[in-house]
């Protein structure tokens, strides 16, 4: 299972930024994000900077490497674009 090109694969995590006009918009976006991770059971870290959001995300339980459960987490948050 392949994530889209946004996602970067860096020393076992995706990571993606997230730019949006501006911080309401960014912050609204964490907050689905957040509900899609509680109901996959999958938290990844995310850094907010008024306009900006980055998500990344490894399985720790894994020994921090990728898994399903990154790719199927990533796929869900592309969702919501």
């Amino acid at each position: 299972m392949a994530s889209s090109p946004e996602w970067t694969d860096v020393d076992g995590t995706l990571t993606r930024r997230f730019e949006f006009a501006n911080f309401v918009e960014a912050f609204g976006f964490v907050t689905q994000v957040a509900l899609v991770a509680q109901r996959l059971d999958h938290h990844p870290d995310i850094a907010i900077s008024w306009n900006k959001v980055g998500i990344t995300t490894t399985s720790h339980d894994s020994g921090n490497t990728l898994t399903d459960r990154d790719h199927k987490l990533t796929e869900a948050i592309d969702k919501l674009l």
